[in-house]
């Protein structure tokens, strides 16, 4: 029996050692006990070792950002390079891995613990966040779009909601205040921040915001460094490392950082860099979308916006592994980035520096001589613009209209004697000026518009056209009947008041109520009382409307002068000086003699002022070759302050300014070219025959061959008989009415402007004056007279031209009718100085059609006006030249030129310059003069150039 038992279990033993099935089975158990001891042995055994070591190895393939190119000037002097500093950048995909929680609130408070403590640590070190989000708080504390326009405002709404088009955006969205985005951003339930808004700072929320909404940009891109704050300092580089190990995802990098050398003389030609915006990048084509990225830094003005693709270096890229704090365990590979490649302009940086000091000066002097201590001043009342005044309240105002001193600071915990003092005159005003106002347009029995005194005018004026019209929409613009006789008889007649206005606007359905919010109302009663609900709380949060109160209170005396310019010290505009501070509070130093002073020596400068005159432009080429050498826009601004990580509130306070500091006098601003103009007018009259070097045209002071007859500008008295040479030296208006109106006579001697017109735009075209002048920065278009054949022959008309424009014409008289395309660029080159490029001269037109005996006697004349001008009696180079004056209206002064070339027998250089709003060309001639000097004799300029207010010479009374 036992040996029976023994048998069956060596046959169930072969049996099993034959079977497949069972051999499966034993290797699985086998597997399955290994598997399960080493996970055994992982978790309990070893488990807390591995936890406290555990390493999360992901492959993270980054950009590395080339190296932008530099900039120079036509002589190898730098004016644009890189600079390595450190970043603080924060990696969102680390943050995230780290985070274990799925709940958007628990997220939102770790990522938010990690900037606030990044925030903390930079700005204790004396650094700051970038602050590049599209809203900024005003001087009101109150959140504020930094869009300029209406496209642009809309285009950043519709990138905070995630849409592609505009068009996408809801009415709602489309109507959202600053406040109402920044309240979306802080609560949202699926994408906002988990910023509570009734216990944080606005400033701080703004902060967080800014930081927040740079991180979201850069999502979509996994593992995509996003810039915190850049160029930080040694210390705020230590201390946050030293606490990387709170800090998830946050990193110090090194970065270059674009700077930029004197700045404000370069600025509005170089322009700035910074991040690519949503808008920028989409504009992109297919091809370039492939070489940015939401993250890349751009040119966004001037050459750096142009030449970008020249500048902007070769990205490299490096392959690593991280762990879960971001840290890299292992390199896998890595490409080096290619530096970006090299700019020469043709621009002297010499002659730019000189020109835009003699502008400033110049301006400095007509300012001081034209201002007076008065504060109110009617401008109306005077028959010769030559003969207006700058009341001296207008500049103590425009001190806060041009937002050097920050109104805001005023109720600020930490805010001085004067600021105090000026704060507890504004605030009862406001109150007041709110109430007066709801009162007159709740009374429908108020006074007309032509009966209100004036500081209620202007009230309703900001009402109406700024707040309702302009700034809300509530009055829809679009849909007013402008020859509806209600609408005449308030904005031409001013016989109505402004509440029967708006009652009748409402009646013809030009309100738009979707602008009030989404009530919906069931009269037009209660639409108006909305639309004065609507205003009660606008007005009273509204910086542009402190502005004006400002404006009144210091017009009326109620803000004295003293306090005004006692707060530039308070503010730090001016650096301290304790006895001059102390003297205006006391009223021992008077404000007007004190603000003199400083204008004298710049310590305040016409830039600042914001007043007429405020502004120049001035451009210089060789004609020769049509290349730039200067080209100055005055004031300039500090670029550096927008490269990089922009100072938003800079650039709002440039961007709203009262001296609208980015358009560029030199290129974008457009006047008639007054008697500039008139030796074009010489060309076609004497090349189409109808006038020769022998003719003499007599001028009795009026021309009485059209009604009404013009002037010229010797009225009441008269010069003659003048040939054409004698009409360009005294550059007279009769002879050249005279001229266009030949231009305009038929075989027959019948006169048709049409005529003459079509002969000026012939030769205005072949002047190249149909066209921008071919320099690489934003350039307005040019506009040929369209009108009167007769005006247009002196300059007026419809002429209209940037001074870049009047230039090149003016080199092609220089250089006897080669007009070429103005350029600011030499040559590129790469980072080792190998030639890429060279900009060879362009010639758009050759004047063939002109004869040497035509530019024999156009030069004759222009040489004459120089030899006969007290202007330039001193000089040692001989000049052809030609001043000009173009009337804005008659209570501004008059936009002056100077148009010329030197030296006369061969001429180098080609000078024009206009001063907005300068009274007399005279000084226009004085600043080019002044240039001339300085380019032939470097010397010059120590003798010219003062750091002072420039002494004026006589003024002219021609032009």
């Amino acid at each position: 029996m036992f040996r029976n038992i023994w048998d069956r279990i060596k046959e169930a033993g072969a049996y099993l050692l034959n079977s497949r099935l069972v051999m499966l089975i034993l290797v699985f158990c086998l597997s399955s006990s290994i598997l399960i001891g080493r996970l055994f042995y992982l978790q309990i055994v070893k488990g807390e070792d591995y936890l406290q070591n555990y390493e999360l190895s992901i492959r993270r393939t980054s950009t590395i950002q080339g190296t932008r190119g530099n900039i120079y000037d036509r002589n190898g002097e730098l004016l644009a390079y890189n600079k390595l500093a450190y970043s603080v950048t924060i990696n969102l995909s680390t943050v995230e891995n780290a985070i274990t929680t799925t709940r958007r609130a628990e997220k939102n408070q770790e990522i938010n613990r990690i900037l606030d403590k990044v925030l903390s640590i930079v700005e204790e070190h004396g650094d700051s966040v970038i602050s590049s989000f599209g809203i900024v708080l005003d001087s009101a504390g109150e959140y504020q779009f930094t869009q300029t326009s209406e496209t642009q405002r809309l285009r950043f709404i519709a990138d905070v909601y995630g849409e592609a088009k505009i068009d996408q955006l809801t009415k709602k969205q489309k109507n959202q205040t600053a406040a109402d985005v920044i309240h979306y951003l802080c609560s949202d339930e699926r994408y906002g921040y988990g910023l509570d808004e009734s216990s944080l700072d606005a400033a701080y929320i703004l902060k967080m915001i800014n930081m927040r909404y740079a991180m979201n940009l850069n999502s979509f891109q996994q593992y995509i460094d996003t810039t915190l704050a850049s160029d930080v300092s040694d210390e705020t580089a230590a201390a946050i490392m030293e606490n990387k190990d709170i800090l998830t995802g946050i990193d110090i990098t090194e970065d270059s950082v674009r700077k930029y050398t004197d700045a404000e003389y370069f600025a509005s030609i170089i322009g700035y860099t910074g991040q690519i915006s949503q808008e920028e990048y989409d504009a992109l084509s297919e091809d370039d979308k492939k070489r940015y990225s939401l993250s890349d830094t751009v040119g966004k003005a001037g050459l750096e916006q142009t030449f970008d693709s020249v500048l902007q270096g070769t990205k490299g890229k490096t392959t690593v592994y991280v762990d879960n704090l971001g840290r890299v365990t292992d390199t896998v590979s890595r490409k080096e980035p290619e530096a970006g490649n090299d700019v020469y302009l043709t621009i002297d940086k010499n002659l730019q520096e000189n020109t835009y000091k003699l502008l400033e000066e110049k301006v400095a002097g007509i300012v001081l001589a034209k201002l007076q201590n008065v504060l109110t001043y009617d401008p109306s009342n005077v028959s010769d613009s030559k003969n207006l005044i700058i009341p001296v309240g207008d500049a103590y105002y425009n001190l806060i209209g041009n937002s050097i001193i920050d109104t805001g600071h005023f109720v600020k915990d930490d805010a001085k004697t004067a600021e105090k003092a000026v704060y507890s005159i504004f605030q009862p005003k406001r109150e007041e000026a709110v109430a007066a106002i709801i009162a007159q347009m709740q009374n429908k029995d108020a006074a007309a518009y032509k009966d209100l005194d004036d500081e209620m005018k202007g009230y309703m004026d900001y009402v109406c056209d700024t707040v309702l019209t302009k700034n809300t929409g509530i009055l829809n613009s679009d849909l007013i009947d402008k020859n509806d006789d209600t609408y005449i008889s308030w904005a031409k007649d001013e016989v109505i008041s402004l509440y029967t206005y708006l009652n009748y606007a409402i009646s013809k359905n030009w309100i738009d109520t979707t602008k009030l919010g989404e009530n919906s109302y069931s009269s037009s009663e209660e639409i108006y009382q909305e639309i004065l609900n609507y205003l009660q709380d606008y007005l009273k949060n509204d910086s542009s409307f402190d502005k004006l109160l400002y404006e009144n209170l210091i017009k009326s005396g109620s803000v004295t002068g003293n306090q005004v310019c006692a707060i530039l010290y308070e503010q730090g505009v001016l650096p301290m000086d304790e006895s001059a501070y102390n003297g205006l509070l006391s009223g021992s130093i008077g404000a007007f003699s004190w603000l003199t002073g400083k204008i004298q020596n710049l310590e305040i400068t016409p830039g600042q002022l914001a007043l007429e005159p405020c502004s120049a432009g001035a451009v210089v080429t060789d004609p020769k070759t049509g290349k730039v050498l200067a080209c100055v826009s005055y004031p300039g601004y500090d670029n550096n302050r927008l490269s990089n990580v922009m100072d938003t509130d800079y650039y709002v306070q440039l961007s709203t300014g009262l001296s609208r500091t980015f358009y560029n006098r030199a290129t974008q601003e457009k006047t008639a070219p007054g008697s500039t103009y008139k030796m074009m007018s010489s060309v076609a009259g004497l090349t189409e025959g109808v006038i020769g070097g022998g003719t003499y045209l007599p001028c009795t002071g009026e021309f009485d061959k059209i009604t009404p007859s013009p002037k010229c500008w010797i009225y009441p008295s008269a010069h003659g008989s003048l040939n054409v040479v004698g009409a360009i030296q005294h550059s007279c208006n009769d002879f050249f009415y005279e001229v266009g109106y030949r231009l305009g006579q038929d075989e027959n001697g019948n006169y048709d402007s049409s005529v003459g017109l079509e002969k000026l735009e012939k030769y205005a075209s072949m002047f190249g004056l149909d066209q921008t002048s071919g320099v690489e920065i934003p350039e307005s278009d040019p506009q040929i007279s369209d009108t009167d054949a007769v005006r247009s022959a002196i300059g007026q008309g419809t002429n209209n031209y940037t001074v870049s424009q009047l230039n090149r014409y003016v080199t092609a008289v220089a250089n006897r009718g080669t007009v070429y395309k103005l350029s600011l660029v030499g040559k590129t080159t790469d980072a080792d100085g190998k030639l890429i490029k060279e900009y060879e001269p362009e010639v758009v037109n050759q004047m063939d059609e002109v004869s040497s005996s035509t530019w024999n006697l156009v030069h004759n004349g222009m040489e004459s006006m120089v030899k006969n001008s007290s202007v330039f009696s001193k000089m040692e180079i001989a000049m052809g030249g030609k001043t000009g004056t173009a009337q804005q209206s008659k209570v501004h002064p008059d936009h002056v030129l100077f148009a010329g070339y030197a030296p006369a027998d061969d001429p180098q250089i080609a000078i024009t310059v206009r001063i907005a709003n300068g009274y007399s060309s005279n000084y226009a001639a004085e600043i080019g003069r002044d240039i001339t000097k300085v380019y032939f004799d470097a010397n010059a300029a120590k003798d010219l150039i003062t750091g002072k207010a420039s002494s004026l010479g006589k003024a002219g009374s021609g032009d």
